[in-house]
């Protein structure tokens, strides 16, 4: 079926003072929108240089792209302006496209239209988003294989293996005459293979997530222990200030570091003491308790010189019902320890910093992680075990050799599920969310 829909318009590119902004409409009325404000003829598959005007007066010297429908991002006539880079002037021919009867993109609208318009599947759209907010290079490269197909393609081999045996017990139902009736054995081979492609892909969902979401890791222990120190040396920049002077730090501060291709929040907290009369310092203290229950992973500092005390096993005990690690710092002015079971470091010569970083990926992703050419997102996840479970059915009737049609039913339930990741089965709910945490731009 193909939508049609009015003509809209937004800025597409960050607004803020730059080389180029773009505008980008699309609709129907996409070209002569654009027409009645350009100073040129617009020549379709040409890439079209002028200016805008208004009311005899030049505005900007730009460049018009136009894509003729079907052939455009939307599916629809896409006519984009490339303006100079200054706010004031975008702005100024954004308001001249829609006083010609544009009106203002909603949230991911574009890419909704892209959608419906069958140039992308759901799965390509929600990637689209991923690849726009990916912080890191192993995120963006999962973000654009999602983008380029990838998922699509797996989720649809599946869904030919199920159609495949629901399509002879069909016809061996339909025409009991003509064609002999499915072994149960070969049904339930058949869904054994298809459960195990996705149990493959779901056993990798909480990789998938962190690779998405990102992960955060605090940064806790006494005042004075070489925490602020610590995140810097993670950070490998100078961002919270070290002294010897207890307290230092008064309030939990943040930044994202690249952790072997995850994004990950470090959260350097104020040193946690027995009493505290400094009231900004309670305060702190408070937050730093708060950013341990929040965080994924706890580094755990205690000072080398002066050993593991009780106080610092009763701020590590904060931690225990989630992972941490135990980190010995100032190692450099202490001797050696030989416990396995914590890693000592010195934020001056770096000594251990690696082995920390290594250590945190291996608590947070695990020792042999795998390689993944898509990444699912927790929507993907609930479709693909409410088909595991119709398929899970449909392999106790066949082991217990039911009749065909009720294996039938379960076998399109699976297909179903299936089809809400690629958007074939979909409500407009389910629409609504998903493009809603697009920018109006895409």
């Amino acid at each position: 079926m193909k939508y049609t829909f009015d003509t809209i318009c937004a800025i597409a590119t960050p607004l803020s003072t730059g080389g180029i902004g773009v505008i980008r409409i699309s609709g129907e009325n996409a070209f002569t929108i654009v027409q009645n404000i350009f100073n040129k003829k617009i020549v379709p598959k040409v890439i079209n240089h002028g200016w805008i005007i208004n009311e005899n007066k030049k505005i900007d010297e730009v460049i018009i792209l136009p894509f003729i429908a079907p052939h455009s991002y939307t599916g629809e006539n896409v006519a984009e302006i490339q303006t100079h880079g200054s706010p004031v002037v975008i702005n100024e021919v954004l308001n001249l496209v829609l006083k010609q009867g544009a009106r203002l993109a909603q949230r991911g609208e574009f890419t909704k239209r892209a959608f419906l318009n069958h140039k992308i599947d759901l799965s390509q759209a929600e990637a689209v988003l991923d690849l726009i907010n990916a912080k890191t290079s192993k995120s963006a490269h999962g973000a654009a294989n999602n983008l380029s197909g990838s998922l699509k393609v797996k989720i649809e081999e599946i869904k030919t293996q199920i159609s495949e045996i629901l399509g002879k017990i069909i016809a061996s139902l339909d025409f009991p005459e003509d064609v002999a009736e499915v072994e149960h054995c070969e049904i339930a081979e058949k869904i054994r293979n298809t459960i195990n492609d996705i149990n493959e892909i779901l056993k990798n969902a909480r990789v998938h997530n962190i690779l998405r979401q990102g992960i955060k890791v605090a940064v806790a222990g006494r005042p004075n222990a070489g925490k602020s120190s610590l995140f810097n040396a993670l950070l490998n920049l100078d961002r919270a200030i070290v002294t010897e002077i207890e307290g230092t730090t008064r309030d939990t501060i943040t930044e994202t570091l690249d952790l072997n291709g995850i994004s990950t929040t470090l959260i350097d907290t104020a040193g946690i003491r027995e009493q505290s009369f400094d009231k900004v310092e309670k305060i702190g203290i408070e937050q730093s308790r708060l950013a341990i229950e929040q965080a994924d992973i706890v580094l755990c500092l205690y000072d080398g010189q002066c050993g593991l005390g009780e106080y610092d096993k009763e701020i590590f005990a904060l931690a225990k019902d989630k992972k941490h690690i135990m980190v010995r710092t100032k190692c450099d002015l202490c001797s050696k320890s030989n416990n396995k079971n914590e890693i000592s470091i010195s934020s001056i010569t770096r000594e251990g910093i690696k082995e920390l970083k290594q250590e945190i990926y291996q608590q947070i992703i695990g020792l042999n992680p795998t390689e993944n050419e898509f990444l699912t997102n927790q929507r993907h996840q609930s479709c693909l075990r409410s088909a595991l479970e119709a398929l899970n059915n449909a392999l106790e009737g066949a082991e217990r050799n039911e009749m065909q049609d009720l294996i039938s039913i379960d076998l399109k339930t699976a297909l179903t599920s299936l089809g809400e990741i690629s958007g074939e089965v979909i409500t407009d709910n389910i629409l609504n969310n998903i493009f809603e945490n697009f920018c109006i731009g895409k």
